[in-house]
């Protein structure tokens, strides 16, 4: 059965939609923009330091279910600019140093409210 998950440790959703949702095997979270806890969009840092925040609200959501980044299978990313892949999978590894999840990364054109980059994820809940 599908619950959904919400934390105060991460961003708001900005939408119709939640943090994330689960079904007791998998944690499924929304795309996490380089939002703050507070709603301040980091849309004027490096995409490193985006990517970062991106990947601590998944951490903030994944331990709101006391899961972790070592639990994640498969996360897909949004960059804005293609061209910003080296400094974003450089932030992204610092993160994901051992055994990292299956990636996609997709050039969109565009991310909402302007960020570099969108980061979502699914992770194991066993």
């Amino acid at each position: 059965m599908k619950r959904t998950i919400s934390t105060d440790d991460a961003p708001a959703a900005v939408g119709a939609y939640s943090q994330a949702t689960t079904n007791g095997d998998l944690l499924i979270t929304a795309g996490q923009l380089p939002l703050t806890t507070d709603g301040e969009l980091l849309d004027d840092e490096s995409v490193a330091e985006q990517t970062r925040q991106c990947l601590r609200n998944v951490e903030a959501i994944l331990a709101a279910e006391d899961c972790s980044l070592d639990d994640v299978l498969k996360t897909t990313v949004f960059l804005d600019d293609i061209d910003d892949f080296d400094a974003f999978n450089e932030a992204y590894g610092e993160f994901f140093e051992d055994e990292p999840p299956a990636r996609s990364a997709v050039g969109a054109g565009a991310v909402p409210k302007g960020a570099a980059v969108e980061i979502e994820a699914i992770a194991t809940t066993e």
